[in-house]
C-alpha cells in the first residue's frame, strides 16, 4: 500500500518575500557569469595585462558553471538532464530525511545537552521572576481558579456514586480496619492525645447541666413512677441534678479521677483486642461491612461531595474570594522562595532535567521518527521546491563566490604559466 503524497503548506506573504530574495540574488549570479563571457570574448587572443584579464575570465566562467551545476543539482536535472547524482533531494529525500533524523538524535537530544542548556536557562529562577510580578501571579491564580471551577462542574453525582460504589467500598471492604484502628488508638492513648478531648467533653457537658437545670428535671421527672406526689419527684430531680452537676466537676477538675482512669483502662483494653483479639477484630470487620453496606454510605458521600463542591465553586468563582486570596499569598510566597533560596533552584532545575532526560530516552526515537515520517510523506518535487525557496537565496552565494574565487585562482594560474614561459 503506497504512503499518502503531502503537499507542503506554508505562509503565502512569506513565501512570496522569499521567491524575490531568491531571484535577485539568481540575477546577480547570473549577472556575473554573462560579465565574465563578455570580457572573456573581448580579450580572446590578447596578450600582456589583456591576457591575465582573460584567464580570469575563463577561470570565472568556469566556477561560476561548476557552482550553477552543483546548487541545481540538489533540486532538479540541470538543464532538464537525467545527469547521475542530480535532483538529489526529490530522488533522496527518504534518506536524506533519516540523515536529519540521525542527526538530530546524536547531536539534540543527548543527556548531557540536555541538561546542560536546561541549567543554564535557570528556568526556576525565570519562573520566579516572572510570578513575582503582582500581574503575572493573578493571572495564574485566576486561570487556575477557572478552570477548577470549570472542572468541578463537570463531575457529575453518578461520578461520585460509581467512585465510591465501583472502587472506594470494595477497596474497603478489603482492607482489614481493626488493627488500623488499634493502632491509631494505642498511639493516641501513648501520646495522651485523648485527654484534651475528654477536657473538652466534661466541660462543655458540666456547662451544659449548669445552663440547662429545667431540662434536667424534666428528662428525670418523665422517667419517675407515676404514683410519686409531684412534690417529692421535683425536690428528687433537683437533688440529682445538683449531685449530677458536682460529680462532672469533680471529673473536669481531678486529672486523675476514677472515671478518667477507668475511660483509660477501657481504651487501653479496646485497643489491646482490636489488635490482639480474633473476636474483637471480627466484630469491627462485620460493623465496618454492615456501615459499609448501607445505602446511606454512598447517599451521604454524594451529599458531602456536593456541599464540598458548592463551596469550593462559590469560593473559586469570587475574585476576591477566601481560596484566591490563599492561592495568590501562597504563589507570591513561592514565587521569592525561587527567586532567594539557590539551593531549592537547583534542585527543581535538577528535577526538570530528569524529566526531560527521561522523556527523551523513552520517547526521543519516537520524537526523531516524526523527520522521517514526515519527509516520507512530501512529494519529491515539492519538497525540492520548498527547501529552495528557502535556503536557495543563500546557495546562490556559492555561484557568486565560484565566480570570484574561480577567477581569482585563473589569474594566479595565468601567472605561474607566464613565469614559468
Amino acid at each position: 500500500m503506497s504512503a499518502t503524497i503531502e503537499m507542503i503548506t506554508g505562509d503565502p506573504a512569506a513565501d512570496e518575500v522569499r521567491r524575490q530574495g531568491l531571484r535577485r540574488m539568481r540575477t546577480v549570479a547570473v549577472s556575473l557569469l554573462l560579465l565574465a563571457a563578455l570580457v572573456y570574448a573581448l580579450t580572446l587572443g590578447e596578450d600582456g595585462f589583456w591576457g591575465f584579464v582573460n584567464a580570469g575570465a575563463e577561470a570565472s566562467m568556469v566556477g561560476a558553471i561548476a557552482d550553477w551545476f552543483a546548487v541545481t543539482a540538489l533540486f532538479r536535472h540541470p538543464l532538464g538532464i537525467p545527469v547521475p547524482h542530480t535532483a538529489l533531494i526529490p530522488k533522496r529525500k527518504d534518506q536524506l530525511g533519516q540523515g536529519l533524523q540521525e542527526f538530530v538524535g546524536e547531536n539534540f537530544l543527548h543527556e548531557d545537552i540536555i541538561r546542560e542548556r536546561i541549567t543554564s536557562a535557570e528556568v526556576s529562577l525565570r519562573v520566579g521572576r516572572w510570578l513575582g510580578e503582582p500581574s503575572h501571579a493573578r493571572r495564574v491564580v485566576d486561570e487556575v481558579a477557572d478552570v477548577a471551577a470549570i472542572a468541578l462542574t463537570k463531575v457529575r453525582d453518578e461520578h461520585v456514586e460509581s467512585l465510591v460504589r465501583d472502587a472506594l467500598v470494595p477497596r474497603f471492604h478489603e482492607e482489614p480496619i481493626a488493627p488500623l484502628l488499634g493502632g491509631l488508638l494505642a498511639e493516641t492513648l501513648n501520646d495522651d492525645l485523648h485527654r484534651g478531648l475528654v477536657d473538652l467533653a466534661v466541660s462543655e457537658l458540666h456547662d451544659w447541666l449548669v445552663a440547662n437545670p429545667d431540662t434536667v428535671t424534666e428528662v428525670l421527672g418523665e422517667r419517675a413512677p407515676w404514683w410519686t406526689p409531684p412534690v417529692l419527684n421535683d425536690k428528687v430531680t433537683a437533688r440529682i441534678h445538683v449531685e449530677l452537676v458536682r460529680w462532672v466537676a469533680d471529673i473536669r477538675d481531678d486529672p486523675r479521677h476514677h472515671v478518667r482512669e477507668a475511660l483509660d483502662s477501657v481504651l487501653g483494653q479496646l485497643a489491646h483486642d482490636l489488635l490482639e483479639d480474633p473476636a474483637t477484630q471480627e466484630r469491627t470487620e462485620r460493623l465496618k461491612d454492615r456501615l459499609l453496606d448501607h445505602p446511606q454510605v454512598i447517599a451521604s458521600s454524594v451529599s458531602l461531595w456536593n456541599a464540598l463542591r458548592r463551596a469550593l465553586t462559590t469560593s473559586l468563582q469570587d475574585p476576591e474570594g477566601a481560596v484566591r486570596s490563599r492561592l495568590l499569598v501562597e504563589l507570591a510566597a513561592f514565587a521569592q522562595r525561587l527567586q532567594d533560596d539557590r539551593a531549592l533552584r537547583e534542585r527543581l532545575d535538577g528535577m526538570a532535567a530528569d524529566a526531560a532526560v527521561f522523556g527523551v530516552e523513552r520517547y526521543g526515537e519516537e520524537i526523531t521518527a516524526v523527520i522521517t515520517h514526515t519527509i516520507e510523506r512530501w512529494d519529491g518535487k515539492e519538497a525540492a521546491r520548498r527547501i529552495e525557496l528557502h535556503v536557495g537565496r543563500d546557495l546562490q552565494f556559492i555561484r557568486i563566490n565560484g565566480t570570484i574565487v574561480g577567477g581569482l585562482v585563473g589569474v594566479l594560474i595565468h601567472t605561474v604559466s607566464v613565469l614559468a614561459a
